[in-house]
């Protein structure tokens, strides 16, 4: 490995050597779907005995209360399980930010359970690569970096959380409570599989338009009804229409309606917006707020939005990307292919995170793809290229005191 000291290389030796592909075995074998409270509780379980090897304080948070509308209108809270913190050495001149996920898409009762060999190194599971992988590969780095002589010089606050797939809202103000005042932040969601690295992300936020209209007799009088079916799919090609190079507008589901003789009381429109810049995100508020009164008015019913932008616009700013040329150099330094890193239009915590002035690379985690899907896989190989990289990126921002 060419550029590195005998520390380095010493350090990275170190992580390289961690057990990770038993312990991705070990929890990618646990159900921990988002809604899967038991399962999440299993898992939290388990990655608080693995973290505890670490020094620090290691603790479960209580996730933060979530409302969701129901198919009948109806605002409902949702339980989220628990999130897991460690934070070690606060006093110390560095301070970092890494974080990950141990909830997966995949609910208790989806087909999609078992692991299997696609290939030699090819692993299949629900959570392999999205982000059993990236959980043990912060794991390992941090359990290097603990016996290299700069570990003094850094402290470090590991946040685990239960809900990023479902968007961290019972884990967003944990996250920025966390981002305050750190050096940099890394978060371990899969690279691609050729190692390319998310950069910019746009924002993302869900809507849900209750839309209450007035009930009426289809044949005998449907003039004194306000047909809220109507005004929510009035509002949804208005909110469409909003599309541009800047924000992405997805109206997804209508719910309402109910016998054909009776005009629909009640729907509620569901819409995810995607702004490339705060700019866009600004705009998009107002351009939905003005076509809701618009329709509130045309169609004389009454409109109630739920919701918000969750997902903050990730630009790549100066520091941002001094960071991600760090990590591309300690790849070099490694001997890897050429890292890059390209626009996404997914988004993560790696957005809230951003959203808090930190720099933040988002793509931290090995290699795999496919995820989401019953195909997803990981590139077990990369399991040490990237506890590697991670160590001798977290190296030298210590050497450095910044990034």
């Amino acid at each position: 490995m060419a550029s590195l000291t005998a520390t380095e290389n010493a350090t990275l030796e170190r992580a390289a050597d961690a057990p990770m592909l038993a312990q991705v075995e070990k929890w990618a074998a646990i159900n921990s779907g988002t809604g899967n409270l038991a399962g999440l509780k299993n898992v939290a379980g388990e990655l608080a005995d693995a973290f505890a090897a670490l020094p620090g304080e290691i603790r479960l948070v209580a996730a933060d209360p979530v409302e969701s509308v129901d198919s009948a209108g109806t605002v409902n809270t949702i339980q989220r399980g628990d999130h897991l913190h460690l934070r070690v050495r606060p006093e110390a001149p560095v301070q970092l930010l890494l974080t990950g996920h141990m909830d997966t898409v995949f609910a208790a009762d989806h087909p999609f359970q078992t692991l299997k060999w696609l290939e030699d190194g090819v692993l299949n599971g629900p959570g392999t690569a999205d982000m059993k992988a990236g959980i043990s590969v912060i794991l390992a780095a941090l359990t290097a970096l603990e016996a290299s002589p700069l570990a003094s010089r850094v402290g470090y606050d590991v946040m685990i959380n239960s809900d990023e797939e479902t968007g961290s809202q019972a884990s967003a103000r944990l996250i920025a409570e966390l981002a305050k005042g750190k050096t940099a932040a890394l978060t371990y969601e899969p690279a691609l599989p050729d190692g390319t690295l998310a950069g910019a992300r746009p924002g993302s936020g869900n809507f849900s338009v209750i839309v209450h209209g007035r009930a009426a007799h289809a044949g005998r009088n449907p003039q004194d009804g306000r047909n809220a079916l109507l005004a929510a799919a009035d509002l949804a090609l208005r909110l469409g229409a909003l599309k541009s190079d800047t924000l992405k507008v997805n109206p997804a589901k209508i719910d309402g309606g109910g016998p054909n003789n009776i005009v629909p009381d009640s729907a509620i429109l569901r819409v995810n917006m995607r702004p490339s810049t705060p700019e866009a995100m600004a705009a998009a508020e107002a351009a939905m707020r003005d076509a809701i009164a618009a329709i509130s008015r045309e169609h004389d019913v009454h409109c109630h939005v739920h919701g918000g932008f969750n997902r903050p616009p990730k630009p790549l700013d100066a520091a941002a990307t001094r960071l991600f040329e760090l990590v591309r150099d300690c790849g070099a330094a490694l001997g890897l292919p050429p890292i890059s890193w390209n626009a996404t239009g997914g988004v993560c915590d790696g957005n809230n995170i951003a959203a808090c002035g930190v720099p933040v690379v988002d793509t931290m985690g090995p290699r795999g793809g496919a995820i989401h899907s019953s195909d997803e896989f990981l590139i077990v190989d990369s399991l040490a290229e990237r506890a590697q990289l991670s160590a001798l990126t977290m190296t030298r921002i210590a050497e450095r005191g910044t990034v």
